[in-house]
């Protein structure tokens, strides 16, 4: 189905949780957000793992979809974070010796090295694109990992130069994305919540790298930053340190965490010329919304954004949520989307 055309079009970031039978969940919080590989969180080992990510991504396509979201993702349920099944695969990294970097919370991961130049040798996601579309009946999405981020996840001891590391990956990404785009999947997204994180190197190279990996991608393009999985970042900022410059990229679409924060939305003055995923799912309480809720954040980003510009999602990927409640909360923002939508019709 090609993207929709009716206001507020609902869509999920990325990833939706995975299924108990097929991760084991306490494995998964202990490893936070693993940069290396994980993989001890599988449940179902070879030669029956890719078939269970298979099933298990029909079902989330399927969730997803009878909760009323109108573009979908393939949930990212063959991940074991959102950047490592991607950064992973790319030539120049060793994946055996990890090295380790410390988070802005001062948690020291582990994560790959880099000894050579960055390359990307095969395609990574182009059968999960193909998958999603073989099984989706609405509009589609696949993410990837965004070049500035990828850059902050590895221990550099191969480049002189850190920008031009950025500028690798950045290809690496873009020859990702023109493959994905062949697939005829409708929506392409980068993920890039260290542009916050590391605004000093974002200001001088990251608008640089996200738009030599958007080059020559047609269709709808997103960043999504966000102050990252409210499983794992309890105590979030209400302000982005590096959110104007994002204007300067040829994304066509910018996505936001606001809802958890609490963001001022006066923000979005900022990005005039992008449309906005604007995050109106709070995913650090496990309460469902309403829908009355859900439209009254919906409202509130109308005051800045014009419908025809406003995009209704979740924070951020809802990986580490359980599925009633993921499932909960998305039926109450198509809802909740469903009423501002006929608002706006009179």
């Amino acid at each position: 189905m090609a993207y929709p055309k009716h206001l507020l079009p609902t869509t999920v970031v990325g990833s939706y949780p995975q299924p108990d039978w097929l991760v084991n969940r306490e494995t998964l919080h202990h490893h936070g957000v693993p940069r290396t590989h994980a993989h001890d969180v599988w449940r179902i080992g070879e030669p029956f793992l890719e078939q269970a990510q298979d099933d298990g991504t029909i079902l989330a396509i399927r969730e997803m979809e009878r909760a009323g979201i109108d573009i979908v993702t393939d949930g990212e349920i063959r991940r074991e974070s959102y950047s490592n099944r991607f950064a992973l695969a790319l030539e120049g990294v060793d994946t055996t010796n990890p090295g380790s970097v410390t988070s802005s919370g001062g948690r020291a991961t582990p994560v790959p090295r880099v000894v050579g130049r960055i390359r990307r040798v095969a395609a990574v996601e182009t059968r999960d694109a193909r998958f999603l579309l073989a099984n989706a009946v609405n509009a589609t999405k696949i993410t990837l990992p965004g070049p500035f981020t990828l850059s902050q996840q590895v221990q550099n001891d191969f480049y002189k130069d850190e920008e031009e590391m950025a500028m690798d990956y950045a290809i690496a990404v873009n020859q990702e994305l023109r493959d994905l785009k062949a697939t005829g999947v409708d929506v392409v997204q980068l993920d890039e919540p260290w542009v916050r994180t590391s605004p000093e190197k974002a200001a001088r190279y990251g608008i640089k790298a996200i738009n030599r990996a958007l080059e020559g991608i047609e269709g709808i393009t997103v960043v999504h930053l966000c102050f990252g999985y409210a499983a794992v970042v309890a105590n979030k900022p209400s302000g982005y340190s590096f959110l104007p410059q994002l204007a300067d990229t040829v994304a066509t679409q910018i996505s936001i965490e606001a809802a958890q924060p609490k963001l001022d939305l006066g923000v979005l003055r900022d990005l005039s010329g992008k449309t906005i995923m604007l995050g109106v799912l709070d995913l650090g309480d496990n309460t469902v919304e309403t829908a009355d809720i859900v439209a009254g954040r919906i409202r509130a980003g109308l005051k800045y954004v014009a419908a025809e510009k406003l995009v209704p999602a979740p924070d951020c990927g809802m990986k580490y949520l359980p599925r009633d409640v993921a499932f909960g909360k998305l039926k109450a923002m198509a809802e909740g989307a469903a009423i501002v939508r006929n608002e706006l019709a009179g």
